[in-house]
């Protein structure tokens, strides 16, 4: 049973990585913003609740966000795993997720840190070509990320559950690794 979440700074490869690896293991590769946005499309009571937020231009609240994925988690494909990708984003959702797992007897799960230097990323996100992805934009985001979702790294080192691998290498080499640490 593989249960695992993905972290990583913007333009780690977190994704991409995710996608390639829930097809190889045929598991479902769960992305909060999916999630989101599948939600407002069909217009479920979180869905709804979600939409205003985001059509006010907030952000989503952590409770609506943790609501949906454990909506999300229960759904009979996530029964036998699942790769989560851009949620826990800070240690109070970590706690969270914990314990749902706990209730729920979805334990076990493993944290893969795909680590890339700034200035790779930077890079990287810079080659995409998206008009709102300057340096400085980019920089910020990671500034944001470096102070929120890092201390993740060490609630997730400290209960074992922590693999880093070297996000700096090509996507090829990634999926590799990815796969050769987790058998």
């Amino acid at each position: 049973m593989t249960r695992l979440i993905f972290l990583g700074p913007p333009g780690a490869g977190k994704g991409t990585q995710a996608q390639i690896l829930a097809e190889h293991l045929h598991i479902p590769h769960i992305s909060t913003g999916d999630i989101l946005r599948q939600a407002m499309k069909e217009q479920t009571p979180l869905g709804i609740k979600a939409q205003s937020y985001v059509d006010s231009g907030e952000l989503v609240p952590d409770q609506l966000v943790q609501d949906l994925v454990e909506e999300r988690l229960e759904q009979a494909d996530a029964k036998s795993g699942w790769i989560l990708d851009g949620f826990p984003r800070k240690v109070t959702q970590a706690a969270f997720l914990e314990e749902l797992l706990q209730k729920t007897g979805q334990g076990g799960e493993k944290v893969v840190n795909l680590d890339a230097a700034d200035d790779v990323v930077v890079a990287r996100l810079l080659s995409r070509g998206r008009k709102d992805d300057t340096e400085e934009v980019i920089r910020r985001r990671l500034e944001i990320y470096r102070n929120d979702t890092a201390p993740l790294i060490d609630y997730y080192s400290d209960r074992q559950k922590l693999l880093t691998i070297n996000g700096d290498q090509s996507q090829e080499e990634v999926t590799h690794e990815l796969k050769e640490t987790l058998g």
